[in-house]
């Protein structure tokens, strides 16, 4: 929901070398068309589909990858068996005072049109940040802190080797 797992994804990537995927970029690829089009064309149980068959491939076959994730993906039934789960944590006005800040704001609002409706989007935020700790292995907290220090936080959690090294 603008948390930074783009930012945050992609500078991990390029310290550690490793390959990166995004799963609502691997699900506009498979179905030609943005999710904001699959929503409004097919509605949210369609794209679930698309998630719950995304996940079953990644599982089948990708490793040792850095895989970023919608706001609805940890529902799907094999999350656990893709990788380690890690959780990017801020409270809900972080996300909206870093979105606010950002250079391309406009633009970054504009792509998540859950955040129109802020009220809608709290209540959403709210019940779903408890459900996100339980199913991560590992919580980052992310609010007021570079991505340097987010991304050094979980290249150590990890034990991951970087381009140093």
């Amino acid at each position: 929901m603008g948390v930074g797992k783009g930012t945050i994804s992609r500078a991990l990537i390029k310290k550690t070398k490793r390959f990166g995927l995004d799963t609502d970029d691997l699900i506009e690829s498979m179905e030609n068309r943005k999710i904001k089009t699959i929503f409004d064309t097919d509605g949210e149980a369609y794209f679930r589909k698309l998630e719950k068959k995304t996940a079953k491939w990644l599982e089948k076959n990708v490793k040792n990858a850095i895989i970023s994730t919608g706001g609805g993906f940890f529902k799907v039934d094999n999350l656990d068996d893709i990788g380690t789960i890690i959780y990017l944590r801020s409270s809900f006005d972080g996300i909206l005072k870093r979105l606010r800040e950002h250079e391309n704001a406009d633009l970054k609002l504009a792509k998540r049109p859950l955040l129109s409706d802020e009220a809608k989007a709290r209540a959403l935020f709210k019940d779903r940040s408890s459900l996100y700790e339980d199913k991560a292995d590992i919580i980052i907290d992310v609010e007021e802190r570079t991505i340097e220090a987010i991304v050094k936080e979980i290249i150590a959690v990890l034990k991951l080797k970087t381009e140093k090294e």
